[in-house]
């Protein structure tokens, strides 16, 4: 016969172990050399802001070498910048 008591520790484990873990906090988190308007999506690359307000992304991210990539990181940051404060200045009154 099972003793209640390794029964009820089973349970508390179980439940513990199901727990999902919370966010680090952000002192935990490594700085970002990254610029904060440039999303990527992993392997599809960094998102395009066009002229419209729409976004794309470059077709061939993953065919490029790794200067290639800098290089287009560095160049969408100053253009996705320009062209979100031509789009916000279109839209205030």
């Amino acid at each position: 016969m099972a003793n209640t008591n390794d029964t009820t520790d089973t349970k508390s484990q179980t439940a513990q172990s199901a727990t999902p873990l919370g966010l680090p906090a952000p002192s935990d988190v490594p700085a970002s050399s990254e610029p904060n308007n440039v999303i990527k999506l992993d392997h599809l690359g960094p998102m395009i802001v066009n002229s419209d307000g729409t976004i794309s992304r470059i077709a061939n991210w993953q065919n490029m070498s790794e200067i290639e990539k800098a290089r287009s990181l560095r160049l969408l940051a100053k253009r996705n910048n320009a062209r979100m404060e031509s789009l916000r200045a279109s839209q205030a009154p």
